[in-house]
């Protein structure tokens, strides 16, 4: 008890101390503190602030409140109490984030209910600065390189601090101090002999004295506004601006280029160099007489002016080593640099701008002794021409051309061949008038912003024969005579007329198979005509060509099953070169359709009259049948006026039947195969049935047995006209018996048989073993001795066992 009474002593004389220090602390801050009134704004990080005076109604601040939306009756946001009303320190601690409008809780003697008549604003002194030309407080100098000689001014923004703080006597706002880092890693507050010190920060957007930095060391600099001396020391606190880098140099003019050399037709840049906000001549040094044929500005650049008004202001300026850049439009320009002393400018070129390499002036406009100069090679351009594919075309087909062209945006192309213009022709389509010799008519691509180009040719429309043709891309429009003149390339290809071929998958098809005509149209065309002609019919359909040139028409089963027996002509008719079907079958009472109709008679196209050599009757008493219709139809393709082509088949329609080839004996346990022929189709299915002519009905109490095989099987193509097919059979299980072959079509309506004989195998003849003279004895046999069977443990057994289970027990206890 004494100890604690012992501690407790020096405690409260430390704590008197320690009062006794703080009290002249005390005296000091209430130097320095800055009275708040009700709706004033004060900052994180200011100190010794005098909350007194907010409170009209005699009471104590003991908190600050934040609501939502700023009102007391809702929830309550945040809340900084109040310790020292007359010495308070707005922490950034307390604040936590929560700025805006706070609710100033007071209670009469620091206990009594709360009120909340008055308000305050907490905000954050933050501020940002940038580094301006004087002449142009917009163009920033940040990270830029500018001439010693330029006028720099800094901005400071303290949106916030600089219309909202004030002293006590409202005479003192926050005040602002420059520090610069020098390219010798120096700090200092003065920069081209002004201090940057004091600087008030009384409005939301402050602009410093400039300066001309003329005497500075070139290098790079870096500038950071500070808080300076700010009556409630925020300023020890508060962050700085952000931090400028500039770079002053003597500057001299210059000029670069992005390309040493440029393919016409492509446009290169040029950067002048030099000082902030002035204006430099830029021009070609002697450009050729014709303006097209310089790289010109491209028009309407930000800052460069092309125009010739400025032409005529830069007639002023004479060079006697120069001429006629000033009578030549396009090829000079004023150019106002930037705040950073640069200014890029754009020159276009075009298949007409002379390829040689070009010198680019730039100029001082008020000391033409200052100028640097670049230079820029414009080469000429090339073009290539391919086309797809193989190169073998044929009458009907699409060709694709493509290729590049670097010297252009146009490509001019003409063909040339067998009886075409020798300087070129226009590859013409049929529909189109023009004259093939004259070089404006040649066609017109137009080439990608990649430098790519491709048009795609119809030959179907193209009007000439099949043949070798070459086609030419140029540059420019020209005729072949005048290749020399222009940049070129070429190809040639082969032009061929469309080429049918065919086949029925069947020279004999039974009813009720099916009969495929298949085969190939070469020459792009969509579809070919496939005619049937026999015994009281005619019948007409179109199939479709496939991407590959294949095409496959199927007659049917349900239509072959109705046919009758006899011969057939089939004739497929290719469109060729117009990829139209020149014959065609159409109503009478329609005799101008053009397209295909089921009707009654077959013409020529476009064919109105009903009788002559154009055209004939396919149904009615007086049409043409059989061989005649099919004569017919072949004298009408191979009139003059009709282009297609086409081949002529044949197929027979016979009674389907199926033959067995004769069976030899066969034997028990062997294996062989049944043969035969049909006039089915191949895959065409058979049923094959093999019995024993034994079998029959036999009484269910005796034992009856099945002797034979069955199967399905496919017909497959055979060598002699006629298709084959086989059975394979395992006479394993087989007895000695006549056998019946039953063969059937699943689909087609016929049915076969034959008959065979399974005898007994033949045993095969066995080899006499060795005799020996000398007979061996037999032995004499021995009676084994018999083995008890041993009994399993009766009941007295068991007893024993128990028993003896017992005395163990009792042994073991014992021990």
């Amino acid at each position: 008890m004494k100890n604690t009474t012992k501690l407790m002593v020096v405690a409260m004389a430390l704590l008197l101390a320690a009062s006794l220090l703080v009290l002249p602390a005390t005296a000091a801050r209430g130097d320095e503190i800055r009275n708040i009134s009700d709706g004033a704004t004060i900052f994180v990080w200011e100190e010794d602030l005098n909350l007194t005076p907010i409170n009209k109604t005699g009471g104590v601040v003991t908190s600050l409140n934040k609501y939502v939306d700023d009102d007391t009756s809702k929830a309550l946001v945040h809340e900084i109490p109040v310790d020292e009303p007359d010495g308070f320190d707005v922490l950034e601690s307390l604040v936590d984030g929560h700025y805006g409008v706070y609710y100033v809780e007071t209670r009469v003697g620091g206990t009594g209910p709360a009120a909340y008549s008055e308000t305050i604003r907490i905000r954050k002194p933050v501020m940002t600065a940038d580094a301006v030309l004087t002449e142009s407080v917009t163009s920033s100098i940040d990270g830029a390189t500018i001439a010693r000689t330029s006028n720099i001014t800094f901005r400071i923004d303290a949106p916030l601090v600089g219309p909202l703080y004030k002293n006590n006597d409202d005479t003192q706002n926050a005040t602002a101090k420059i520090e610069f880092t020098t390219p010798a890693d120096g700090i200092t507050t003065r920069f081209g002999g002004k201090l940057f010190e004091g600087i008030h920060v009384n409005k939301s957007q402050v602009f410093t004295d400039f300066v001309v930095p003329s005497a500075e060391s070139a290098g790079t600099y870096t500038a950071v506004v500070k808080w300076d001396d700010v009556p409630t020391s925020f300023d020890n606190y508060a962050p700085n601006s952000n931090t400028m880098t500039f770079t002053l140099t003597t500057k001299v003019v210059s000029i670069t280029s992005n390309r040493d050399s440029v393919i016409r037709n492509n446009n290169f840049a040029v950067t002048i160099t030099g000082e902030s906000l002035k204006d430099y001549y830029v021009y070609i040094e002697n450009p050729a007489d014709q303006t097209a044929k310089n790289p010109m500005f491209r028009p309407d650049q930000p800052k460069v002016n092309s125009s010739q008004a400025a032409l005529t202001q830069m007639d002023d300026y004479t060079d006697p080593k120069l001429t006629n850049f000033k009578n030549v439009s396009g090829t000079g320009a004023i150019l106002e640099t930037s705040a950073a002393g640069t200014r890029t400018a754009e020159f276009n070129t075009t298949g007409s701008t002379d390829a040689k390499t070009y010198t680019i002036r730039v100029v001082d406009a008020e000391d033409p002794g200052k100028y640097d100069t670049v230079k820029v090679r414009v080469e000429e351009g090339d073009i290539t021409i391919t086309a797809d594919g193989d190169r073998t075309f044929y009458l009907g087909e699409e060709i694709t051309f493509s290729g590049t062209n670097t010297d252009t945006n146009k490509v001019w192309l003409f063909v040339t061949g067998p009886n075409l213009n020798r300087d070129g022709a226009y590859p013409y389509e049929v529909t189109e008038s023009v004259d093939k010799s004259d070089p404006g008519t040649f066609k017109e691509v137009d080439v990608e912003a990649d430098d790519t180009w491709e048009w795609k040719f119809d030959t179907q429309r193209f009007n000439v024969d099949a043949g070798t043709y070459t086609f030419y891309a140029l540059t420019e429009k020209e005729t072949r005579a005048g290749l020399s003149n222009v940049k070129y390339d070429t190809v040639s290809v082969v032009v061929r007329q469309g080429f049918l071929s065919s086949s029925v998958s069947q020279s004999t098809v039974a009813k009720g198979d099916s009969l495929f005509i298949r085969g190939t149209a070469q020459g792009n065309p969509s579809e070919v005509a496939v005619w049937i002609i026999g015994p009281n019919m005619i019948k007409s359909e179109r199939e479709t060509v496939e991407d590959d040139a294949s095409f496959e028409y199927e007659l049917k089963s349900d239509s072959t099953k109705d046919l009758a027996a006899g011969q057939y002509f089939v004739v497929v008719q290719h469109p060729m070169g117009n990829n139209k079907l020149d014959v065609v079958r159409t109503q009478a009472a329609a005799p101008t359709v053009e397209d295909w109709v089921d009707g009654e008679h077959v013409r020529i196209r476009g064919t109105e009259e009903l009788t002559g050599t154009n055209v004939f009757k396919v149904l009615g008493t007086d049409r043409l049948q059989g061989p005649h219709a099919a004569q017919a139809l072949i004298d009408l393709l191979n009139n003059q006026n009709v282009d297609d082509t086409y081949n002529r088949l044949t197929f027979l329609v016979q009674e389907p039947w199926i033959r067995v080839d004769a069976i030899s004996d066969k034997y028990v346990g062997s294996t062989f195969t049944i043969t035969g022929t049909t006039n089915l189709g191949v895959d065409h299915e058979l049923l094959v049935d093999i019995k024993s002519s034994a079998f029959e009905p036999a009484d269910k109490a005796v034992t009856g047995e099945f002797y034979g095989d069955a199967g399905t099987i496919k017909v497959v193509e055979g060598d002699a006209g006629y298709n084959t097919w086989s059975f394979e059979v395992d006479a394993t299980a087989f007895k000695p018996d006549e056998y019946i072959v039953i063969v059937e079509s699943i689909e087609a309506d016929t049915t076969t048989t034959a008959n065979f004989n399974v005898l007994e195998g033949v045993p095969a003849t066995p080899t006499p073993e060795p005799v020996d003279p000398t007979p061996t004895p037999e032995p004499t046999p021995v009676e084994p001795t018999p083995v008890p069977t041993p009994e399993a443990p009766g009941f007295g057994a068991l007893v024993a066992i128990a028993g003896l289970g017992a005395v163990a027990f009792l042994v073991l206890r014992r021990d």
